[in-house]
């Protein structure tokens, strides 16, 4: 199956894309990861080769990075839909899917799982809410309300909500990323987002993509297949993927994993495995210093199993 991988970054999130693409090649994707980027390019990539609207870098046999700079002036959680849109359009006409993986997912499961499962149906995972938004739930009615008075009818009130840092379609649903890309926009220029600070007022759209894409799927009736949240380890027994996301999670390579323990949070599982994939093929980090880094996610975790957060 031929298939496309994409990501967005600016800043410091060069350390995340350099691992995610370590744990998908180290797990058996052979192919291309499209990288929107701001900024500079990570240094890992200083070999990078300019082409036709993109730089290449050839990390592995097998593997290649193209670096896409992006120019449109918008939050790149806003632009997720119409990245993917632009690489079917201008980059990469004969994928029969794309995958979307937020900068701060390392991969866990053999690829092929991926390429089985994106025949089924838009493929998603559950978010780490502490509720599931249900069919019923007044947020999803609102969301039902007002979507209606846009004049898209809603075709199906789900029992789940879905994350947006990983979404994988398949060609023949590739119209969702137009529908996606349309209600992001429709929710700028009407207003309706608001500030996860700010009061809880109608239609409570605040998670920006994310949302978007959950009201999306309620005016669709594209085909889905979906997991729980295990896909993204925000509950146990996962093996799809490890997301360091919300809102109080520091990034693995920014974590102070000492003083963290010491406070009552241990190494998390993304932690361990973003340190595993942090010099193969493409040397993130020296092999030296995650030397010295997994040293002290040992320390750390030893602190761990004594000082908890209450």
């Amino acid at each position: 199956m031929q298939v496309s991988i994409c990501t967005l970054f600016e800043g410091d999130y060069h350390y995340g894309v350099g691992v995610l693409a370590n744990s998908l090649y180290q797990r058996g994707y052979r192919g291309t990861i499209w990288v929107g980027y701001r900024g500079n390019l990570p240094p890992w990539a200083s070999t990078a080769k300019q082409n036709e609207g993109y730089q290449e870098l050839i990390a592995a046999d097998g593997l290649s990075l193209r670096f896409i700079y992006i120019t449109a002036d918008t939050y790149f959680s806003f632009y997720k839909p119409e990245f993917m849109q632009t690489l079917w359009k201008d980059y990469c006409s004969e994928a029969e899917a794309i995958f979307y993986f937020d900068p701060d997912i390392v991969n866990r499961s053999l690829w092929d799982f991926y390429e089985r499962w994106v025949k089924r149906g838009v493929a998603l995972c559950e978010d780490a809410w502490p509720y599931f938004l249900t069919s019923n739930h007044p947020i999803r009615l609102a969301w039902r309300d007002y979507i209606e008075d846009k004049g898209y009818p809603c075709l199906r009130l789900l029992e789940r909500y879905y994350n947006a840092g990983f979404v994988g379609i398949h060609k023949e649903h590739a119209s969702i990323l137009s529908l996606w890309a349309t209600l992001i926009t429709l929710f700028r220029d009407d207003d309706a987002y608001m500030s996860r600070s700010s009061d809880h007022r109608y239609p409570y759209i605040n998670l920006h993509d994310q949302d978007a894409l959950n009201i999306a799927l309620m005016v669709s009736t594209y085909p889905m297949s979906t997991v729980g949240p295990e896909g993204m380890d925000f509950t146990t027994r996962g093996f799809l993927m490890s997301h360091a996301a919300g809102a109080n999670i520091v990034k693995p390579w920014r974590k102070n994993l000492i003083a963290k323990a010491l406070g009552g949070v241990p190494p998390s599982h993304t932690d361990k495995l973003f340190w595993q994939y942090a010099t193969s093929p493409i040397p993130v980090y020296s092999h030296h210093y995650v030397a010295r880094k997994q040293l002290t996610l040992r320390i750390a975790s030893a602190i761990g199993r004594f000082i908890r957060r209450s």
